[in-house]
């Protein structure tokens, strides 16, 4: 009987073909490092392409990328608060002057005028990070501008508040003041609440009255009213503190105008103070009764919009 023969086992360890695979795929790995190590980035043209990218989706003319210094816009949003209405106001201003910049720009490039330098100068204008568009305007500047805007609009609503004050007879009791965020009205607590009161009194009304008409030829302005103290402790049990009372004086104030007007009642706004914004010392008799008074701040449209 044949006998069956033995197979033979395979050899121990890996074979040998991957022996010499894992040696070309070591040697491939060190070419690939040793060519990235000798590589270089041409940083100008990486700029240059990225510039062409931000120039093609830009809402600035020309191409413009940035407001200041590392100050991007991008997806709508800005870093500059209402940067949108200035940019319109400045860019409305700009028309002209951008237009025959652009027929004469146009001119030499189909005549073939504009040198190596200055393409090379334009190049490098759109990939810096300093204001471009909008007439080159900083951050700083534009910031200065909106301020003065602001101010300049808050002026003009300053004096006819001034003149409906002298119709109605208020001038004399009623202080007003203006920046570039809103115009103020300051009344005397004295005029309108007996001491730790918050409900206004048959005199008061009148005040308000005229005062409410003088506010609705701003109803699409937000109106916001405080009430301050000064920081004598209440006596009375009507009202917890200062911060109470300073509360629902200010609140009865904006719901008598809210009443009198047809002012949107969300543009009126109410809150209490206390005693933590004083004008004058709280040791004096005269400078308490400074103290404890009402402020209607009348915003201009530049803000109204931020505190609506």
């Amino acid at each position: 009987m044949a006998k069956k023969q033995k197979q033979e086992e395979a050899p121990a360890g890996s074979p040998a073909w991957m022996a010499t695979f894992s040696d070309l795929m070591n040697l491939l790995l060190c070419f690939f490092v040793l060519l990235f190590s000798m590589s270089s980035t041409d940083t100008a043209k990486f700029e240059e392409v990225i510039a062409s990218i931000q120039s093609s989706f830009s809402i600035f003319s020309s191409g413009g990328t940035s407001i200041g210094e590392g100050h991007m816009i991008s997806s709508g949003i800005s870093q500059l608060e209402m940067f949108d209405d200035y940019f319109n106001s400045v860019h409305d201003g700009d028309d002209e002057s951008y237009d025959k910049e652009g027929d004469s720009e146009t001119q030499n490039t189909s005549e073939g005028n504009i040198s190596e330098s200055e393409s090379q100068g334009q190049g490098e204008n759109v990939g810096d990070n300093t204001a471009t568009g909008a007439g080159d305007v900083s951050v700083e500047e534009a910031k200065e501008a909106l301020e003065e805007a602001g101010a300049s609009e808050s002026e003009q609503i300053a004096e006819q508040i001034e003149e409906q004050l002298k119709l109605h007879g208020l001038i004399d009791q009623v202080e007003i003041e203006y920046n570039a965020n809103y115009v103020m009205l300051t009344i005397n607590g004295a005029l309108l609440f007996n001491s730790g009161k918050a409900v206004l009194t048959e005199e008061a009304l009148g005040i308000v009255d005229n005062l409410a008409k003088i506010l609705s030829e701003y109803d699409q302005n937000i109106i916001e009213i405080e009430g301050h103290t000064d920081n004598v402790p209440m006596s009375s049990g009507t009202y917890e503190n200062n911060d109470v009372l300073s509360m629902y004086r200010a609140l009865y104030v904006a719901d008598r105008i809210r009443s009198q007007t047809n002012i949107n009642p969300a543009h009126i706004k109410s809150a209490g103070r206390g005693e933590y914004v004083p004008l004058a010392d709280n040791s004096t008799a005269e400078g308490r009764a400074r103290n404890r008074r009402v402020e209607i701040k009348i915003y201009n449209s530049l803000t109204s919009d931020i505190n609506e």
